[in-house]
C-alpha cells in the first residue's frame, strides 16, 4: 500500500504542475487573449448589426369539408365501384383534400404560377432590405436596375441574368413554411421577407389561391362526372340504375354549388395574417455571445499553441 502510494504520487504531483503551468500560460497571454475576444466580439456586433431584419406573416387554418362527406360516403358504401367508372371519388375524406392540397401548394407548378399571377419575381429575388420610415423595398441594384427596368446580375450559364422560374421556386420555398397539427389537423402557411407588409400580402394570396385552384379543379372533375352521368342516364332503359345516376349527379351538383358559393373551398380562415411589428430574426444578441465565446476560445488556443510549440523548439 505505501509503496502504491508513493507510486502514485509523482503523477498527482506531476498533474498538479501541468495544471500551475497551464495556468501560468494563460495568464502570461491574457493581453493576446483579451484582444483576440474583443476583436472576436466587435466582428460580431458588426456582422450582426450589417443582417436585415427578417418579418415571418402566419395564418392559422382549418381544413374544410366542400364536399359534405356525411352524403358521400352512404353513396360510397353503395355505389363506390359504379362511381369510379365515371372517374368520381366518393371516399376522398376533408383530410386527404387538405393533404393533397398542401402538396399542391408546394409543387413547382402552383409556385410558379403564383409568382407570375401576382408579379412579385422582383421582390423575391433582388430585394436586400426594407425602408421602415418609407415602407418601400430596397433593391439590390446589382440584381435588378430599376432606372431601365432590367435584370443586372451576373449569372453563369446555364442560368441567365433574368431568374427562371425554377430558380424562383427554390428560393421561394425557402421563404413558406406550411405545416399541419397531426392531431387537431389546423394548418399553418407562414412567410418570411424582408417586408412585413409583403409577407403578410402573400400570405393572403396564398390562401386564397391555393382555395380557388382546389376548387376550379374539383369543379371541372364534377362537371366531367355529371356530362358522363347524363350520358349513361339516356343510355340505359333500367330504372334503378338511372336512379344512382340521379343520386350521383345530386352529390356532384352539390360540389359546384357550394364551391361555387364559398371562396374558402378547402382551408378555412380562423386566425388571418397580420403585419408583424416583431422581426423573427435575427437574433443579434446570441450572434455576439456566440462570437464572442468563439473568440475566446480561438484566443485559448493560440495562446496554448504558441507557448508549447516554442517549447518543443527550444527542447530540440
Amino acid at each position: 500500500m505505501n509503496e502504491s502510494k508513493q507510486e502514485n504520487s509523482p503523477a498527482l504531483s506531476d498533474d498538479e504542475i501541468d495544471l500551475r503551468e497551464l495556468f501560468r500560460v494563460l495568464w502570461a497571454g491574457k493581453w493576446l487573449i483579451g484582444g483576440i475576444s474583443f476583436a472576436a466580439a466587435m466582428i460580431a456586433i458588426a456582422f450582426a448589426l450589417s443582417l436585415p431584419n427578417i418579418y415571418r406573416a402566419e395564418a392559422l387554418l382549418a381544413p374544410n369539408d366542400p364536399q359534405g362527406t356525411g352524403g358521400l360516403s352512404a353513396l360510397a358504401a353503395q355505389y363506390g365501384g359504379l362511381a369510379s367508372l365515371a372517374g368520381i371519388n366518393l371516399n376522398s375524406g376533408s383530410a386527404d383534400k387538405t393533404a393533397f392540397g398542401l402538396k399542391v401548394l408546394k409543387s413547382r407548378k402552383f409556385v410558379s404560377g403564383f409568382i407570375e399571377r401576382h408579379d412579385i419575381l422582383v421582390p423575391l429575388m433582388a430585394v436586400e432590405d426594407w425602408d421602415a420610415e418609407s415602407g418601400e423595398l430596397k433593391i439590390d441594384p446589382k440584381v435588378y436596375d430599376l432606372a431601365t427596368d432590367r435584370w443586372a446580375r451576373d449569372a453563369r450559364p446555364p442560368r441567365k441574368a433574368t431568374p427562371s422560374l425554377q430558380e424562383a421556386h427554390k428560393v421561394f420555398m425557402n421563404i413558406l413554411s406550411v405545416s399541419q397539427d397531426e392531431q387537431s389537423g389546423f394548418v399553418s402557411i407562414a412567410v418570411e421577407h424582408y417586408s412585413p407588409t409583403v409577407a403578410k400580402q402573400w400570405v393572403d394570396w396564398l390562401v386564397g389561391d391555393i382555395n380557388f385552384s382546389i376548387m376550379q379543379q374539383d369543379v371541372s372533375e364534377a362537371e366531367r362526372a355529371i356530362a358522363y352521368l347524363n350520358e349513361q342516364i339516356e343510355s340505359t332503359p333500367l330504372a334503378d340504375l338511372q336512379n344512382v345516376f340521379f343520386k350521383l349527379i345530386e352529390e356532384q351538383t352539390k360540389i359546384v354549388m357550394l364551391a361555387k358559393v364559398s371562396p374558402e373551398y378547402m382551408l378555412r380562415t380562423l386566425d388571418p395574417a397580420v403585419i408583424p411589428e416583431i422581426k423573427s430574426r435575427p437574433s443579434r444578441a446570441v450572434i455576439c455571445v456566440l462570437g464572442t465565446l468563439l473568440g475566446g476560445m480561438l484566443s485559448v488556443l493560440v495562446v496554448l499553441i504558441r507557448h508549447y510549440a516554442f517549447r518543443i523548439v527550444e527542447d530540440a
